[in-house]
């Protein structure tokens, strides 16, 4: 029935190869389509772009992309080698190996293909000894590379010799090396051909590198963050309901013109990915390269579909040609690039493959000396490792699930999964809070504690009477602006912990309750009774400690002691009264029958200066039991208490 996918496992074969070695010809015998497209290609002889044909088996579906040999061209080729699964190598027996043949063998081993088998072509065209001679020169070719002993068949497009037999050897490799769904990997779509079709509209077709994508769902075109819709999906020429992981797509979109696509963009499940233009990746710079690489290099770097231009800095000494090591890219545009995607660097002038690797971290940081060589050492270990050390770079802010699945290319769900495992192994910790969890390295928890009891005993030994420190300036001192937003969720698990205690907007802690000896205890009740006796105009804090012969700093740590439990309250200035003097005061008002009034009638009716009026009025403002509007002060009907 047409929109149900057949319950077929799928593997892209690519053609790589010098030339006209006869890559076309052999793809139209096996599958019976011409992949030369182009009126040009076909006038040339050479195919000059990607073309694609696919061939059905049982339980099997195969998708073929010819890449062009022509050196020229190369960069065409380099845009659909990636997703391939088995790469058939096609040598013509009358020419052997040539240049393009090694380059194209050389990409493919970088891009880590699983399996590989050589079609030695024009088999018809030559005899028994030269085919023995080719065969020869090729096992020499592959043993240097991860394909030493695929077999080698000899083919001939015309005759038809060999191509069963090819075909009943792709067939075998296409069930032992299909590409399997990962449910876990969100869609993403290497675009490499966009175009308009009449009637159609829009249409952009390339190999499902990742995920599933259904007809009607929403794609985000990266760089660029547009969302699109899909209107119809269709899988070699069929149409579908959806297409998997390592089909040949094309998908007819809305909201979007041609103009605004090309070749390397991608579509991606929405927010699945975020582009960078810096990463830290392993680097295998070829052996044929004329010269090691010591400092920043220009490259091109080609990532699926992508070619961008940008700098590759070595990052643990000269790469000597041959060998691999950690470098840093920098690239002049954004890419979408996950952790474990193979690419492939090019020189921009002249224009020879320098090399290729994986991508370690896509959203690289600046790192120098002790921590850098910390970084490489858990970037190229296990993902555990990997886990741990960005979540110990962020710091007090802490890990997201989200911020993992974009580095890693899987949704959050399983990044989430993957954080809670390492939590359950006491390799993280988890730090719920308003925004969602946050993943911890230990060490942050155990420097956040340190810092939070330090901090508090600094506080109480300076000011042993109060009952604890303001919950602002706490964190304040204690987290970066970054971790900020989670402070209440730092506070909450520091409580849970006994590092500390929370108390309103005060926080001390644990056996720490602030107080007073019994000399400050007799000058805390003379200071009560001197400030209740004086009503609205009481004398300074000075004239008070001369009065009292007490010692100033004493006096004003004792009257800070009260203010913090109520016993006296602090007006704007950091003038001083007696709560009973401003009982009084809203007492009087209301007897007043007023409904408002201005500032001079309130200095007038008390008796008070400008000085004490307006912080008092302030006072009873930010109370509630006035109310200003404009010049004059209404006064509010008296809260009901329960």
């Amino acid at each position: 029935m047409e929109g149900e996918r057949p319950p077929v496992r799928h593997a892209i074969v690519g053609t790589a190869g010098h030339v006209d070695h006869g890559k076309t010809r052999l793809v139209e015998a096996l599958t019976g389509v011409d992949c030369d497209r182009w009126a040009e290609e076909k006038s040339r002889g050479i195919t000059l772009d990607l073309g694609f044909a696919h061939l059905g088996a049982e339980g099997l579906e195969l998708g073929f992309i010819d890449v062009p040999g022509h050196e020229r061209f190369l960069h065409n080729a380099l845009a659909g080698l990636g997703g391939i699964r088995i790469l058939l190598l096609v040598v013509a027996a009358d020419e052997g190996v040539q240049p393009q043949t090694r380059e194209h063998l050389e990409i493919c081993s970088l891009l880590d293909i699983p399996a590989a088998l050589v079609a030695l072509t024009k088999a018809d065209l030559v005899g028994e000894e030269t085919l023995g001679l080719a065969r020869l020169e090729i096992e020499e070719l592959l043993a240097a590379t991860p394909f030493a002993g695929a077999a080698i068949l000899p083919v001939s497009s015309t005759t038809g010799q060999g191509v069963e037999e090819l075909k009943a050897h792709l067939v075998d490799l296409a069930g032992r090396y299909p590409a399997e769904l990962d449910p876990e990997r969100p869609a993403r779509l290497p675009i490499d051909r966009a175009f308009q079709l009449k009637g159609l509209g829009t249409v952009v077709t390339g190999t499902l590198v990742q995920g599933v994508v259904r007809e009607g769902s929403e794609l985000e075109l990266v760089p660029g963050g547009r969302r699109l819709r899909v209107r119809s999906v269709q899988v070699h020429g069929s149409r579908r309901a959806e297409a998997c992981r390592g089909e040949r797509t094309a998908l007819q979109i809305a909201g979007a013109e041609v103009s605004e696509l090309r070749r390397g963009l991608q579509l991606i499940a929405p927010g699945a990915y975020r582009p960078t233009t810096s990463a830290i990746a392993t680097f295998h710079l070829s052996p044929t390269a004329a010269k090691p690489i010591r400092g920043s290099t220009p490259i091109r770097l080609h990532l699926y579909a992508e070619e961008v231009s940008g700098r590759l800095r070595p990052l643990a000494g000269a790469i000597e040609p041959g060998a691999s090591g950690p470098v840093e890219i920098r690239l002049q545009g954004p890419v979408a690039a996950v952790r474990g995607d193979r690419f492939i660097v090019r020189r921009p002038s002249p224009p020879t493959t320098l090399g290729g690797g994986t991508i370690l971290d896509p959203q690289s940081e600046r790192r120098r000396g002790e921590r850098l060589r910390r970084a490489l050492a858990a970037l190229t270990g296990d993902e555990a490792g990997v886990l741990a050390l960005w979540a110990a770079e962020r710091g007090e802010s802490g890990l997201e699930a989200d911020a993992v699945a974009h580095r890693l290319g899987r949704t959050p769900e399983s990044a989430a999964g993957k954080l809670d495992r390492l939590v359950a192994e006491s390799k993280l910790l988890a730090l719920p809070t308003r925004r969602g969890t946050r993943y911890l390295a230990p060490r942050v928890y155990r420097q956040v504690a340190e810092r939070a009891a330090e901090l508090l005993a600094r506080y109480h030994q300076a000011d042993r009477r109060s009952p604890g420190m303001p919950k602002a300036e706490l964190v304040q001192r204690l987290l970066p602006a970054s971790a900020a937003p989670h402070a209440d969720a730092y506070l909450d698990w520091l409580a849970a912990q006994k590092i500390l205690i929370v108390t309103g907007d005060l926080v001390r802690r644990p056996g720490e309750e602030g107080g007073l000896d019994d000399r400050e205890s007799a000058l805390a009740r003379a200071l009560t009774e001197l400030y209740r006796a004086a009503g609205l105009e009481p004398p300074s804090p000075a004239a008070l400690a001369i009065q009292l012969g007490a010692k100033t700093p004493i006096l004003e740590g004792v009257v800070r002691y009260l203010i913090e439990r109520g016993r006296l309250i602090k007006l704007p200035g950091d003038l001083v009264i007696s709560p009973d003097a401003i009982s009084g005061v809203e007492r009087e008002l209301r007897a007043t029958g007023w409904q408002r009034f201005t500032v001079p009638q309130f200095k007038e009716r008390f008796g008070l200066t400008r000085k004490w009026a307006i912080p008092i009025l302030e006072h009873l403002d930010s109370t509630g039991i006035t109310q200003r509007v404009g010049n004059e002060r209404w006064i509010r009907p008296p809260v009901k208490k329960d």
